[in-house]
């Protein structure tokens, strides 16, 4: 029996309000790692992850009903991180499994 790979997601794509399923969290941590790097449009965001754009602004929306992301100015808009996005997990176990 082989077992599957242990996979990292950021500690910041978990949703407390949605099922959190695998394809959703690799989704959502690569949209946060591109976050920290630039404040970014969705279409960058896209080019960054190799995303398409349609699921980039799906989870750019979860993320922000959670107020881990904020958006700012007028089309297209710019997504940053929150200071609850920007949080670091100091001491604590910042890896998770699913």
């Amino acid at each position: 029996m082989v077992l599957p790979l242990k996979a990292k997601f950021h500690p910041k794509a978990f949703l407390s309000t949605k099922r959190n399923v695998r394809l959703g969290l690799v989704a959502r941590t690569r949209v946060i790692q591109a976050l920290e790097k630039a404040v970014s449009n969705a279409k960058s965001i896209s080019n960054a992850t190799g995303l398409s754009y349609k699921i980039v602004l799906h989870h750019l929306h979860l993320l922000e009903s959670e107020k881990v992301v904020t958006r700012k100015g007028s089309k297209p808009f710019l997504w940053e991180l929150t200071g609850a996005g920007q949080q670091q997990l100091l001491g604590a176990k910042s890896i998770y499994q699913v």
